[in-house]
């Protein structure tokens, strides 16, 4: 019987490396915990954790480092994407037997592919494993609403979508209204559209990880019925989280100097190719966390 359990926070972890390019364990083991102590209902490895970057040994390292320090207290969630569908199905099989709970996965994108295509390649991916399955529709790779809820009624363990294509909140809508009962939806994009994309139907989200307190509080007051503070909470935290929208690359680097000025990482090492964002970024986020209020651990 599929997972259909999931909803909440989960916040995507960064990837920490050290001076050298590799990854930290050590840190990697303390973000996890940050965002437990945050309370938030789930992590995730993927886009905004660099995955594409990491070797399939790496890949296995990070997945059982986060596995092992979640103790079962929280959902993890793996990419597991990949331009084939057999490397794809390879990835998924050993995210689950490294003890995810659950891959994401977007469609191909070398190659062009119709509809049909898309649905095919997630109904091999559902018939080659046990757990649940979250369709990431992003920018690069989107699956519109109703490809989504064909993939859901074709491909059992599908029944996720991760909708992150621009903007959220209708799309998070017609997901919801196409799917019924057969897709749950979650949001993404970074969180900023959060309080829109619960009230279209949204059951959980996938932001980043350096504010996961702020998010868990915005969840609560919603949740408690309390709009006005949750939508003044995010608000509030919304220069922060418009600096990473410029692009995923610049996103990294302005996370990982918050989690390193919040004593989680001590390094804000991100992987090549990248580009670094300038000094007035990086001194503005570092204002940000002051002017938040935001609490070293």
């Amino acid at each position: 019987m599929i997972d259909r359990s999931l909803k909440g926070l989960y916040p995507i972890l960064s990837m920490p490396f050290d001076a050298k390019g590799r990854i930290d364990e050590e840190d990697l083991r303390r973000e996890t915990e940050f965002a437990i102590s945050a309370g938030v209902h789930g992590v995730g490895i993927a886009m905004a954790s660099e995955v594409f970057k990491l070797s399939e040994a790496e890949r296995d390292l990070a997945l059982r480092t986060v596995v092992a320090q979640t103790r079962g207290r929280v959902k993890v969630v793996m990419h597991s994407s990949a331009p084939g569908t057999n490397l794809a199905i390879k990835y998924s099989r050993r995210a689950e037997k490294l003890g995810a709970d659950a891959v994401m996965v977007t469609p191909p994108t070398a190659l062009p592919m119709p509809p049909t295509q898309v649905v095919e390649y997630f109904q091999e991916l559902s018939d080659a494993i046990t757990i649940p399955i979250f369709v990431q529709d992003i920018g690069s790779a989107p699956v519109p609403p109703h490809v989504v809820a064909e993939i859901a009624r074709t491909a059992e363990n599908a029944c996720y979508a991760k909708v992150e294509t621009p903007p959220t909140p209708p799309r998070v809508a017609e997901a919801t209204r196409l799917g019924g009962d057969a897709v749950i939806v979650f949001g993404g994009a970074g969180g900023r559209a959060l309080i829109g994309e619960l009230r279209n139907g949204s059951v959980g989200t996938m932001p980043g990880c350096a504010i996961p307190e702020v998010f868990h509080k915005v969840w609560d007051l919603y949740h408690e019925g309390k709009v006005a503070d949750a939508e003044a909470l995010l608000t509030r935290n919304m220069p922060m989280l418009d600096m990473y929208k410029e692009s995923l690359d610049v996103s990294y680097h302005l996370t990982k100097e918050v989690l390193r000025l919040r004593r989680v990482f001590k390094s804000t090492y991100v992987r090549h190719p990248t580009i670094p964002p300038g000094k007035a970024a990086i001194e503005r986020v570092q204002r940000l966390v002051e002017e938040l209020g935001l609490a070293v651990i």
